[in-house]
């Protein structure tokens, strides 16, 4: 079956049912049982505009312009938060796939230009950070984007991670046309997949709504352990499976969440856990696409 369709009607148009039990062409370097990225997402939040996210509600419930003890708590996570990723991952070896906002390169330079020298991933994740069906021209947000990371580092993004992980019924094959080849957008498999676009095959790399510091710390308001106690579990599930069927297990952080001083030592100590199986592929996102495509040509 081709890996293109004019126009999809669903998300079910963009892939085939087929259950992570059937025989997949999908192995790990090695013969790793586990491949596990991070993804640390940095974020433009405009004062001007309403906050993506709140810690605190407007008082007498009366929302505010501007929300400055909301937008303050995200940046809190860009002034110190991201530092600390910056160490932990580091002091380990480790290289992150950096989600970013377009508009980051020039709000938060020092960021992304140490993310850069560190030999982290650029990934696209919106020009600003807006659900993909607010942004009125998303062909154009998309470019945006692209070329502020290609004039940044010198290369064009592979990947894409949607503000929210939202899209419209066009937004993969905008992000097809654009050069775009794989998204983080689509949680519903523990290894890559083939999408039909109308530009040809995008490959859905594994990200997580579960070891994801928005659904635990923001939404779900759990203890500061949350990620140490959940991440632990989730790995040790995936690496028994990884014995017959690997797998990817993605972790994904925020410095405004993660980055807080009560939380970044249960993200070292997640770390720490993994890194003491043998048969773990540490890596990034592009490279499991590279890994998938390698053993999965494009039709």
């Amino acid at each position: 079956m081709s890996e293109q369709t004019p126009k999809p009607t669903s998300a079910r148009d963009r892939l085939d049912y087929q259950p992570i039990t059937a025989a997949r062409r999908f192995s790990l370097p090695g013969n790793a049982r586990v491949a596990v990225w991070t993804i640390v997402n940095v974020e433009n939040w405009l004062p001007e505009n309403p906050m993506p996210r709140t810690v605190l509600p407007p008082p007498m419930g009366q929302p505010l312009l501007p929300d400055v003890p909301n937008w303050a708590w995200h940046e809190y996570g860009m002034r110190v938060g991201f530092w600390r990723f910056l160490d932990v991952l580091s002091a380990r070896g480790l290289r992150a796939t950096l989600a970013l906002n377009g508009s980051t390169i020039t709000e938060y330079a020092p960021a992304c230009a140490a993310a850069l020298k560190a030999g982290w991933e650029f990934m696209g994740h919106g020009y600003v950070q807006k659900p993909m069906h607010r942004v009125e021209d998303q062909a154009g947000a998309i470019r945006q984007t692209v070329d502020a990371i290609r004039d940044f580092t010198g290369k064009a993004p592979r990947g894409w991670e949607s503000p929210g992980l939202t899209e419209t019924g066009e937004t993969l094959d905008l992000l097809a046309e654009a050069g775009i080849e794989y998204v983080a957008d689509w949680v519903l498999d523990d290894q890559p997949v083939a999408l039909k676009t109308r530009a040809g095959r995008m490959v859905s790399v594994p990200y997580t709504v579960e070891i994801n510091d928005v659904v635990m710390s923001a939404i779900q308001q759990q203890p500061s352990d949350e990620i140490l106690r959940r991440g632990r579990d989730q790995f040790d599930q995936l690496y028994k499976e990884g014995a017959t069927i690997p797998r990817v297990m993605a972790i994904s952080i925020h410095p405004y969440l993660t980055g807080a001083p009560h939380r970044i030592r249960y993200l070292e100590a997640l770390y720490d856990h993994i890194l003491s199986h043998s048969g773990v592929h540490l890596c990034t996102g592009e490279e499991i696409l590279d890994i998938f495509n390698n053993q999965n040509p494009a039709v």
